[in-house]
Parts: C-alpha cells; structure tokens; sequence
C-alpha cells in the first residue's frame, strides 16, 4: 500500500526523499509527508500529490530524513492524518506501512498517561510509544515499542539528536540501498532507482539501525547478515519514456517482454521448456490470486486442464474458508507483488498443511518468494501504473508455459504449440497500431455502464477486459458468462448499455455467437474483439475489434492488448487519471 523511503548520507535529503517518493506514488498518493533532522527534527505534510507538497516546502536543510506517500486505511485522506507523525514534543517521527491491530488499546493507555493524538490513524501510536518508553538509547526505545505492537507493519523512526534512521519490518515489504557512503531505504525496488543498484531486503521481524558507519540487523535480539542483491532493474525500465502515461507505456513494452521471456523459458530448436522446477509430483493444480492475478489464474485453468492436468481456482481471500484444501495439490500463488498480503497468508495456509507451493511473481526476493517452495519469475520489469498490464500478460505465459512443462505433450504437438507462441509477440504489435480502438473509445466514453462477456477461456478475458475499463476510466464494468445472459443481466441491457463481446474459434464459438446476436436485439450498442477472418460477428454488432488469428489458447493474449488498449483510450478521453486511479495502490499489503 503506502510508499516509505529514507536517506542517510552526506547529500541534502529533501530533494532525494521527494524524488524517491514520486516513484513511490503507484503505491499511495492520498497524502503525502516528509520528516528531515538538521539540528532540529522539522516535519512537512499535505493533503494530495508529492508534486503538490513540493511547491509548499521551505528551504530545509539535513542529510537525515524520511517521506512517506499514503494510501488511506485508517482515517480519511487529510493532512492530520497524513504521516510523517511525530510524538508530543515533536522530536521523534515515523513513517508507517501497514496496520496496528491493536492500537486502539495502546492508544487509550497512552492517553491515559498524558500523550496527545492529533491523527485518526493507527501510526501516531508508534512516535509515542517509542516517546513513552525513551529511556535510554532510540534503539532500545523503539525495541521496547515493538514488544507491545501487534499486527503488520513496515516503518522508519528519526529523532533529533540520533545521527540516523531505524527501521522494522514485519509482514510489509523493505529494502535499503546502498551507495557511496549513503543509505536509502525504500517500500520497493523503483523508490531507490538512479541512487543504488544493490540492495539489502529486510525479511519477516528484522530490525535495522542505518548511520554514516553502515547498517546493522537485528532478528529477535540477534544480529544478523543478509545478502546484498543486484538490482536488474534500470532507471529507465521506471520512467515514461515519452508516452504520456506509464500505462501506454507499458502495454507497448508487452511484445518485447514476451520475447525475452521467452528467450529465457523455451528451447524452439529441440523443442522443449527449460525451467528449474521438480517434475510432476501431484494430482491436481490449486492455483490462487487476486484481482488480475485471479483472472490470469482462470485462464491458467484452461491451460493445465488442456494438458490433463486438473486444476481449480480459489481467491486467495477465500481460501481455505470452508477448511478443504485437497491433498496431493501443488498450489500456485500468482502475484506481481510479491508481496499481495492474502495471497501470502493463502500460501502460508498451504504450508502447514504440507502442500507443495509455487509462487509467480515478478519481484525478485519479495516476500512470497520466502515463504514457497520454487518460485517461477515472470520477468515483466517495472510496472508503475496501478492498473496491470503487462504483468498480466507475463503471468498468462508463464501459466502456459507451467502447463506444458507439467503436461508432457507428445514432441510434434509440443512443436507446433511452440511455434505459436513464436508468433505470439509480432502478432501483438499488429494490435498496437490499431485505430479503430481509439475510435470506439470515443464511443463509450459517453456511457456509465457496460458489460464485458464470454464463455469458455474468452469469459475470464472478458472479467479482465471489465475490471481494466471499471478501474481506469471509471465506467460501471461487469464481466459476465455469455450463457448467464439470460439468467438475469440480460433486464439491464438497454440502448444505453454497450457491450463488449470476446469471441474466438474455439469450442464456444457458435453459443457465444447466438449469445451476441441476443445483446443485439435488446438494442444495446455491441462491441466484438474477435479474429481478423472472422465474418458472422460483422453481422451482428455496431463496431468490431479484429485482432491477428491466432491458436485459441493464445486468444487472451491478443485479445487482452486490445481491451486494455480499449480501457486506456476510454479513460483519457474521460480525463482520467490513468496511472493512479481513485482509492487503488498497486500493491495491496494490508487486509
């Protein structure tokens, strides 16, 4: 959720910690703070953008300091509530990411002894806690404080006088960079892009103390050493690059991300799938995530269920709520993150009771990759915008790739399936020259409600193509099974709800063609994404959306470029904010 950074070094720290909050603001960007020790602890905060905080700031001078960029959970976007918070004598100010789980409890006992909240947040509690018990070092202050703290939480604490930052992590991402003679600390890799290419990632219950001599980690009173990684990630992958938002940007960057991830995962010359990952030891493939990562994993279904393989699909908030997990199930946590707070718990779940975990996910050494037992990358590089693209898209060939890994299929089938995916990238490119996209967005720009719908593997293409035009543009989006129509969504269908048919040349084709000559008659403007030869869908609807023809596998692929590309050019037209929707983060750390 939120976004923390900090700096230790011999720079000025106030245009290094705004810099690396901006790149934070995929994130949070409620509010936003920033704290900074130079001689006296002085603390900046605001309703709104970092952008906006930076034209209200003084002249401020220290080489200690640290920011933080919001996404609201407890108490509303405001300046009182923004963080940093500091504690009453205003000396101690921490950044927090995360929730207190019982501060109301520590709050009503800290008031009792005389301390005053201005916030409504659980965070204040922390400055005051540390305040409460300062009796010696900060060090042994903020121990104390996390003794008496219950739930998950990444923060950072300065305090006059202290030549430094300390910082705990616990259940929420932290990594601290390293450079010449100066120490970043950041919620993730992008925060500390263009400073440092190494970094330290902090794991479940660490506690760092970070000064000009070094940084020093301690794990339940013990210190303790963690490896320093190489960021692959370059300053550049995490800017725009002259699109005028990261989301065009990225769905742009989907051809290429492919191919190399391809060029990682596949021998075409043999043929054959080369992953570092045990050989089928299971008798069925659990596989769990959320939002796009739970559309990606429906459409994984079909992929392993194509193989042989039985599969099923949970959300990871869901699962395990009935208190079945099958036995003998190898379950597959999809996640961009690395760090999605139910999708690790789902895992964790798993664990215990002795299941074979495998995570998916972008980040190297994000949380989740601790807690499975093989991990399969997906390679997608940054993703800044908040609304996923490409991810989605690395996550789906990485799914695809796992099934016929698992699979086995005989040689010559093998041969031919790879040939497809060889073709895949360029077929994507195809689709981003398409102008008839841009045209139809102007088209529903004009609604407040549509449908998406489907049937078959075309059905969680179309959930996806939804929650892609709901989160971006704002427009009511449901996605829906083409068969369902007349169970009940077909009463809210009407001139004024367009609809977005997905249709491919698969075993669905001629239901989910009736299905669409249905939405017709009730006169609801309809819009198919279907393959370039295909003619009946021509008859029946107002605007079509052709994409290159393609193994029907493959269709949420070529399909999925198209509908985000449709969302994107809604949106701008709207006047949206792309990049940063309302009330969403891109990582969703918290319950």
């Amino acid at each position: 959720m939120c976004g923390i950074v900090g700096y230790v070094g011999e720079r000025d720290a106030k245009p290094i910690l705004l810099n690396c909050l901006k790149r934070l603001e995929y994130r949070g960007y409620d509010s936003c703070g920033i704290a900074i020790v130079g001689g006296r602890l002085k603390a900046f905060k605001n309703k709104g953008r970092v952008n906006e905080l930076e034209k209200t700031l003084p002249e401020v001078k220290g080489k200690i300091g640290i920011g933080h960029t919001r996404w609201a959970t407890h108490g509303e976007p405001s300046e009182e509530n923004a963080h940093p918070h500091t504690d009453c004598e205003g000396k101690i100010a921490v950044v927090h990411n995360g929730i207190i789980t019982n501060f109301l409890d520590l709050r009503e006992r800290l008031s009792r002894k005389g301390h005053k909240f201005r916030s409504e947040t659980d965070t204040e509690v922390i400055p005051h806690l540390v305040e409460d018990n300062l009796k010696g070092s900060l060090l042994e202050a903020v121990e104390e404080a996390l003794s008496q703290m219950k739930g998950s939480y990444a923060f950072a604490v300065i305090m006059e006088g202290h030549e430094g930052i300390i910082c705990a992590r616990k259940e929420s991402p932290l990594i601290i960079g390293i450079g010449d003679g100066e120490f970043f600390l950041s919620s993730d890799i992008p925060g500390v892009l263009g400073y440092s290419d190494r970094v330290l990632i902090l794991e479940d219950n660490d506690l760092a103390v970070i000064d000009k001599n070094g940084i020093r980690i301690f794990n339940r009173g013990r210190e303790v050493a963690r490896k320093i990684e190489k960021i692959q990630w370059t300053l550049e992958e995490a800017e725009k690059g002259g699109f005028e938002h990261f989301m065009l940007k990225e769905i742009y960057e989907e051809p290429r991300m492919l191919s190399i991830l391809l060029g990682e995962k596949v021998s075409f010359t043999e043929p054959s799938i080369e992953m570092e990952i045990r050989n089928r030891d299971f008798s069925e493939v659990l596989l769990t995530g959320c939002g796009t990562s739970y559309h990606a994993s429906l459409i994984g279904k079909f992929y392993f269920e194509a193989m042989g393989i039985p599969a099923r699909v949970e959300l990871a908030s869901e699962l395990g709520s009935s208190g079945f997990i099958p036995k003998n199930s190898l379950v597959v946590a999809v996640t961009q993150s690395g760090e999605t707070m139910d999708t690790l718990r789902a895992l964790k779940k798993a664990k215990e009771r002795g299941l074979r975990t495998l995570a998916i996910t972008n980040v190297v050494e994000s949380s989740i990759t601790r807690i499975a037992d093989e991990v399969l990358y997906i390679r997608a590089g940054p993703e800044i915008c908040v609304a996923a693209t490409k991810s989605f898209l690395a996550q789906l060939l990485c799914l695809y790739l796992l099934s016929l890994y698992f699979g086995e299929p005989h040689p010559s089938q093998l041969e031919a399936l790879l040939d497809d995916l060889a073709r895949l990238p360029s077929r994507m490119e195809e689709i981003l020259e398409e102008a008839e996209i841009k045209e139809i967005s102007r088209l529903i720009s004009r609604y407040e409600s549509m449908f998406f719908v489907g049937r078959g593997i075309n059905f969680p293409t179309a959930l996806e193509g939804a929650l892609k035009m709901k989160e971006i543009s704002y427009i009511h989006a449901e996605g829906c099974p083409a068969g369902e129509l007349k169970h009940g969504p077909l009463a809210l269908l009407t001139e004024k709800t367009p609809v977005v048919g997905v249709l491919s040349h698969d075993g669905t084709y001629e239901s989910s063609l009736s299905n669409l000559k249905e939405i017709k008659a009730r006169k609801s403007p309809l819009i198919v994404v279907c393959p370039d030869d295909e003619i009946e869908a021509e008859k029946c609807s107002d605007q079509v959306i052709k994409v290159p023809q393609i193994n029907p596998y493959l269709f949420p692929f070529t399909a999925s470029v198209a509908l985000q590309l449709l969302a994107y050019h809604v949106a701008h037209e709207r006047g949206c904010e792309i990049d940063y929707p309302r009330n969403l983060a891109k990582s969703v750390t918290v319950e």
